[in-house]
């Protein structure tokens, strides 16, 4: 399997605080990867650097086939890589249809004189971006729902409305953090089955999550942190039966016979 995403030796330093420490990483192409572990592992650190928010004090990264280590990370989403954040970020008095619209802001030729005169270029623009967001919308199944407020859908849709915005980035990868955070258990099954569909559709997919009942029936991958350092990779089964992730993360008896508590 080729490797689409990978990290080499990733360090992150802040000050005297050693964030991540020679963490690597590889996610192959059609994969849920999942990155778990606690408060302070470091999880969303590693996440902020793939993605080019932070530079790794030292290590290397590499997204298809291409050094991105101090890359800008708008350049970086125009190789594709699309992200969502722990804390949604959809704009709660726009439609559905416009909030999917505005991801397609690195594809559209615009700029703020063609914005003010709605020349040529805005008009074509702005048709393409209405019949690809409709597109993507009747692709995840939420087309019903693309004059609706944003801030008038439940909170699972609108998780599932900003996973549709990152997909109009067409991307190669797609970074979830903490996609099920404040989540009952139903919307919680909702969002797994949402993610494995899209991976069904050929999305390779990276989630960090606290959920271990979530990653252990979604993730096909699954790299452990603590105190930001590696411990443990590989699947689902084999991270359940490690002793160092059972007592490090979960306490004694928390994992017991391959399964989740």
């Amino acid at each position: 399997m080729a490797h689409i995403l990978e990290a080499r030796r990733i360090s992150k330093h802040f000050g005297g605080l050693k964030a991540l420490e020679n963490v690597d990483m590889a996610v192959g192409e059609g994969d849920i990867f999942g990155i778990i572990g606690p408060n302070g592992a470091g999880k969303t650190t590693f996440f902020n650097i793939c993605s080019g928010v932070f530079k790794p004090t030292s290590g290397n990264l590499s997204f298809l086939g291409q050094d991105i280590t101090k890359m800008a990370t708008e350049r970086i989403a125009r190789l594709g890589m699309a992200r969502t954040f722990q804390n949604i970020k959809l704009f709660k008095y726009m439609t559905v249809l416009e909030n999917i619209k505005i991801g397609f802001h690195v594809h559209t030729k615009t700029n703020l004189i063609s914005a003010m005169t709605r020349d040529r270029t805005y008009r074509k623009d702005e048709k393409l971006v209405e019949e690809k967001g409709i597109e993507i919308l009747e692709k995840v199944g939420l087309e019903r729902y693309r004059e609706t407020l944003a801030s008038n859908l439940p909170y699972g849709l609108q998780r599932k409305v900003e996973i549709a915005r990152a997909l109009a980035l067409d991307p190669a990868i797609l970074l979830l953090d903490e996609p099920v955070a404040g989540m009952n258990p139903m919307e919680t099954q909702e969002l797994s089955e949402f993610i494995l569909k899209l991976n069904s559709d050929g999305y390779t997919i990276v989630v960090i999550e606290h959920d271990m009942k979530f990653v252990m029936g979604t993730c096909n991958h699954v790299l452990v942190l603590n105190f930001g350092q590696k411990i443990c990779e590989g699947t689902p089964e084999e991270v359940q039966k490690d002793k160092e992730v059972n007592e490090a993360y979960f306490g004694k008896g928390i994992l017991s016979g391959g399964g989740v508590a």
